[in-house]
């Protein structure tokens, strides 16, 4: 019959052309909630960034400040001589001034990474994943300068009887102020550093599939 001997002609099309011939499949979208979260955390990681800025140039800015002169008792008694106290004259001091410094010009480039995710949320993630480390690395840098700083503030604020050491705070009063002051200023850079890596750790694991 007709209808049993007509066949149909094979296929010819390549696979290639078939995936060729198939309409482009649209990107998944990023929920608006997703997007809405992606934003927030962007703006509070631009705040934090900002005040991190701000405390660390206080700081130095302090630190460098700290100068005063005052006469003295020289070991050729009766007679006295000025001296001056200044931040320069202790290594603790120094290295608390480079790495407050340092924490500043990190803060500024990361602030503006972190306003260029705000502007878009959806690259957000992966700036967050970049500045992790170095948040990590510059609390410790913080750390250690502050702590380094307050060690040789509380022995001229108290002096080491077993040592020898004279307290000096008792002359150089306004320097000892400028001192604490600053060295209070980059504790709050500290805290600021260690808030910034916990809410990376948090905003990082919103990404983690559940």
């Amino acid at each position: 019959m007709a209808s049993e001997s007509y066949k149909t002609a094979p296929d010819t099309t390549t696979s290639w052309e078939k995936e060729e011939t198939r309409p482009p499949v649209a990107p998944p979208r990023q929920p608006p909630q997703s997007r809405a979260s992606a934003a927030y955390f962007a703006l509070v990681d631009v705040v934090l960034r900002f005040l991190l800025f701000a405390s660390a140039l206080a700081a130095v800015l302090v630190m460098v400040t700290s100068k005063q002169t005052e006469i003295v008792p020289i070991p050729i008694y009766p007679f006295q001589a000025p001296a001056s106290a200044k931040f320069n004259h202790s290594p603790a001091f120094i290295y608390f001034v480079a790495a407050l410094s340092a924490v500043g010009f990190y803060s500024i480039i990361s602030g503006l990474f972190s306003l260029f995710a705000l502007l878009r949320p959806g690259s957000f993630p992966k700036v967050v994943s970049h500045f992790l480390i170095f948040d990590v690395l510059f609390l410790g840098v913080v750390a250690a300068a502050t702590g380094t700083a307050g060690g040789v503030a509380y022995i001229g604020l108290k002096g080491n009887s077993h040592t020898g050491w004279r307290k000096i705070c008792n002359i150089y009063d306004e320097f000892c102020r400028h001192i604490g002051a600053s060295i209070a200023v980059s504790l709050v850079a500290s805290i600021l550093l260690a808030l910034l890596v916990l809410f990376s750790i948090s905003s990082l694991s919103k990404k983690i599939p559940r």
